[in-house]
């Protein structure tokens, strides 16, 4: 028998939105592990936020929230509200009832800065990594690796640093998109500066490629499974990688308690002070070099005869059977970074600002854990 619409719809609804969830989806997992996450970090929550005045979104939702923005693809702050407000599935994750009013997106811009202030979303991410090596889902060899990411800002914005600002219209604004023409000129970060994002470095990727406006991402993982252990945002030029790789090992130690047995990388971590740093870790390097170290008996400078020494030693570490497999283990973390940029929606910065970028990194970090952590470490309940 046919069916027919009902024209006349009905005032009140009773349901259980429990009930709307199927049993097996992917974000039953997810939100119980991080409920249970979030629960632990609240005294943390707690010294955040004044005893005093209007009550504020959860700390908890938000950073909830965000998760949402990485697992599913959203493009803005925005968009995320719009959804909460008619997805019943993004209501049930941040235990919102279904009659409750979505919040503002300018929610996100005024809690940024205490959510950075207090450290949250870096404890959030380091209780999340915490769970995989409690769990014993993380190995004691790590991989390293750096990306670009493209800044928020427009090629346009990239001016001389003595220029003047271009002249106001009659209402005090500036010219929304002008005209612009950069044959011929010789455009540098010396002497150029983005007026949009003054953080942001004109880079390139390698010879023949475009140079954009960029921040330099990173990221250690483990090797057995390819959780990210930790990560940063830094400005983008030749010796960041190097330089956040260590600052990522010491911050690890620190939070963590864990130093590696081995780090591998590709050949942009080929430094002889760089292979030194981490073997006063206890360390062992496993990276490609560029090209074979000198005979010591040619130099001249005595400066510089630990390093090329250092490389001597990674040169024979190349041939052992623990090298080969670093480097086959080491394509993890592109893995991550795939994750991060085509999912998490990392690939251009959303924002303007190095830390805001790092944030929202560790957000997507700890959103690409707790999916892989879903299959590896399955959470009853």
């Amino acid at each position: 028998m046919r069916g027919h619409m009902e024209h006349q719809l009905p005032l009140f609804h009773t349901f259980e939105v429990e009930d709307r969830i199927r049993d097996d989806h992917p974000l039953r997992d997810i939100k119980r592990r991080t409920d249970r996450i979030l629960a632990a970090l609240y005294p943390q929550f707690e010294a955040a936020y004044s005893t005093t005045g209007r009550p504020s979104v959860p700390p908890e939702r938000l950073l909830k929230a965000l998760l949402l923005m990485a697992l599913y693809s959203v493009r803005s702050e925005r968009q995320l509200c719009e959804q909460i407000d008619l997805n019943l599935l993004f209501r049930w994750f941040l235990d919102m009832q279904p009659s409750d009013e979505a919040f503002d997106a300018t929610t996100f811009t005024k809690n940024r800065q205490r959510l950075e202030e207090y450290g949250l979303a870096s404890a959030f991410f380091a209780a999340v990594v915490a769970e995989a090596l409690t769990r014993g889902l993380c190995s004691e060899h790590f991989s390293v690796d750096g990306t670009l990411i493209e800044s928020f800002a427009s090629a346009k914005s990239f001016k001389p640093r003595d220029e003047d600002e271009p002249p106001r219209d009659s209402n005090g604004f500036l010219p929304s998109n002008p005209e612009v023409d950069f044959h011929g000129q010789q455009r540098t970060n010396e002497t150029h500066c983005s007026r949009t994002d003054p953080e942001a470095k004109l880079y390139r990727k390698g010879r023949g490629k475009e140079a954009k406006l960029s921040h330099m991402g990173h990221a250690l993982t483990e090797n057995r499974h390819g959780l990210i252990m930790t990560v940063t945002a830094t400005e983008a030029n030749g010796t960041a990688e190097r330089e956040a790789t260590l600052a990522m090992l010491d911050d690890l130690k620190a939070t963590h308690g864990r130093v590696p047995q081995t780090l591998g990388g590709d050949k942009g971590y080929d430094d002889g002070e760089f292979f030194q740093e981490l073997e006063k870790r206890a360390i062992e390097p496993h990276i490609p070099l560029v090209k074979d170290p000198v005979d010591p008996k040619t130099v001249t400078h005595k400066a510089r005869l630990p390093g090329i020494r250092a490389r001597r030693r990674m040169k024979r570490r190349m041939r052992s059977k623990a090298y080969q497999l670093s480097q086959r283990c080491r394509k993890k973390v592109e893995e991550c970074f795939g994750w991060m940029k085509s999912v998490a929606g990392m690939r251009r910065s959303r924002t303007v600002g190095r830390w805001k970028l790092r944030q929202m990194l560790e957000v997507s970090a700890a959103a690409f854990n707790l999916v892989r952590m879903r299959r590896l470490a399955p959470e009853t309940g």
